[in-house]
């Protein structure tokens, strides 16, 4: 039985190592799998319009998808979506929705939506709440920094960094 663990372990791992690499290298940190559309899931499935203009965290909904460069994000309204797709720059999150911070230092870390900061209009997402509240002491030397550095790492992969 423990065999039969460890090898099904190991599958798995190999599974999901082949399976990140692949999105990795795209310049949008999305969720593994696909959606109704056969494209990868943005930013948790959550609403990005109302998550960059209130802050608030909203799920979406597939039956209010939008699929853009690649990537399929959820609505919560028609509404919503409708003024996605009339501008898709003003609320997608920077650096592909990657943590900013882990972008600051040249990685890139899964960006949560539950731990974002919006500044100048723009969305940035962080890895978890103990990265968030560092990001709060100093936010202009974070983004200024990650500025600099996402060009470089864009479209690299994970396991390139």
């Amino acid at each position: 039985m423990l065999r039969i663990t460890k090898i099904s372990a190991a599958a798995f791992l190999a599974a999901a190592i082949v399976q990140s690499q692949a999105f990795a290298a795209d310049e949008y940190n999305v969720s593994s799998g696909n959606t109704l559309s056969g494209s990868p899931l943005g930013v948790h499935g959550v609403d990005t319009v109302v998550l960059s203009k209130f802050g608030a965290v909203t799920d979406g909904n597939a039956s209010h998808a939008v699929v853009y460069d690649g990537v399929s994000y959820y609505f919560s309204t028609k509404k919503t979506a409708k003024l996605f797709e009339a501008d898709p720059q003003s609320y997608l999150p920077q650096y592909g929705g990657f943590c900013a911070f882990a972008v600051a230092l040249g990685k890139k870390l899964d960006g949560d939506p539950r731990y974002a900061d919006i500044v100048d209009g723009k969305l940035y997402l962080f890895v978890n709440d103990e990265i968030f509240r560092k990001y709060k002491k100093n936010p202009g030397k974070i983004i200024k920094d990650a500025e600099r550095k996402w060009p470089n790492i864009r479209g690299k992969s994970v396991s390139e960094l």
